[in-house]
């Protein structure tokens, strides 16, 4: 591996981030926490690390000390996953518990490095039909997942651990501008 060139790519892509972008997404988290809405965010493998640290940065503190804020991770419920991976399908993992747990007021945050992932697109379509903003985390191509989500953020690489290096990035960037208005 070309250690220099890895550096590199990953520098472009952390300079593609749209910092207006970034200040949407922020703010539209904001809104749905006053319309008393929750964040939900899901993924798999590293992005499902990346939706459990978002939900941690906003359940704790990120920059200073504030009232929780409303956010759950649908990747941590083990005995749902499995539950429903065995009584239904992999597939829907994600999509029951939207359709358990989602409503209108909502922003719902689907990860996938190539956005092509079934479950994550499955459970975007089930929060697009409840009414909830959706927002997808992809690469730069987007997959399927930028053609079905409201907004999409695209890290500026194909390259799969530097797309989770560039979303975590813009979650901390969302997570620091929602501190301040807390």
């Amino acid at each position: 591996m070309d250690l220099e060139a890895y550096k590199e790519e990953g520098i472009i892509a952390r300079k593609s981030i749209n910092n207006n972008q970034i200040k949407k997404i922020a703010a539209d988290i904001n809104n749905s926490f006053n319309k008393g809405g929750k964040l939900i965010v899901f993924g798999n493998g590293g992005s499902a690390a990346d939706a459990q640290h978002f939900v941690a940065e906003l359940t704790g503190h990120f920059t200073k000390e504030r009232k929780p804020l409303s956010a759950i991770a649908l990747t941590t419920n083990t005995s749902a996953l499995t539950a429903i991976g065995n009584d239904y399908s992999f597939k829907e993992i994600f999509s029951r518990q939207v359709m358990a747990l989602c409503h209108a007021e909502d922003y719902v945050v689907g990860i996938s490095t190539s956005g092509n992932s079934e479950n994550v697109i499955m459970a975007i379509e089930d929060a697009n039909k409840i009414g909830a903003y959706t927002l997808g985390f992809t690469g730069k191509s987007g997959g399927k997942l930028a053609g079905i989500c409201r907004e999409v953020f695209h890290a500026g690489t194909d390259t799969t651990s530097i797309i989770q290096e560039i979303h975590i990035t813009a979650i901390h960037m969302i997570c620091a501008l929602i501190d301040e208005n807390y």
